[in-house]
């Protein structure tokens, strides 16, 4: 391993504020969800990532505020570096490798209101060339060997 390596840079200042459920009203993500990706799901609001979708954001924080119109409000990175664990190729997630400039989509998900037992949220190489990718982000650091379960930092390309 390398004697520097990127670490994770996320800027509590650039949160945007945004609806955070995965659909209805009904099913509002909260503190457990903090941490996972996410994608735009409606009107100014943001929901869980399902494996395979492009990675749009992390949720930097959960309801902080009552509800607004039936939804809770939370914070939403959509730029930074994010440590996450490596999950295999888009096409067959949990087997194969994934290397430094790999752009990556979303792998497997843990199940919304369940807390990240991992170091981070899974990730899959795209299958995808990054040019047809509307939300790219890159595998910049390896913190193992790039096979499945080893840990990575991506990074957004705004």
């Amino acid at each position: 391993m390398a004697k520097f390596q990127f670490g994770v840079i996320l800027n509590t200042e650039e949160q945007i504020t945004a609806r955070i459920a995965d659909g209805v009203q009904t099913n509002h993500l909260n503190d457990n969800d903090v941490g996972k990706f996410v994608k735009l799901v409606g009107d100014s609001q943001y929901g869980l990532a399902a494996v395979g979708n492009e990675i749009e954001g992390v949720l930097g924080s959960g309801p902080n505020s009552p509800l607004q119109d039936g939804y809770y409000l939370g914070g939403v990175y959509t730029e930074g570096r994010v440590k996450v664990v490596l999950d295999g190729l888009q096409a067959t997630p949990g087997t194969g490798t994934i290397a430094i400039g790999d752009y990556v989509v979303t792998g497997t998900p843990v199940a919304r209101n369940t807390a990240l037992t991992e170091a981070g949220p899974r990730v899959c190489k795209a299958t995808a060339a990054g040019s047809a990718l509307n939300f790219k982000w890159r595998v910049v650091a390896l913190l193992g060997t790039g096979a499945v379960g080893q840990t990575a930092i991506i990074e957004s390309l705004c």
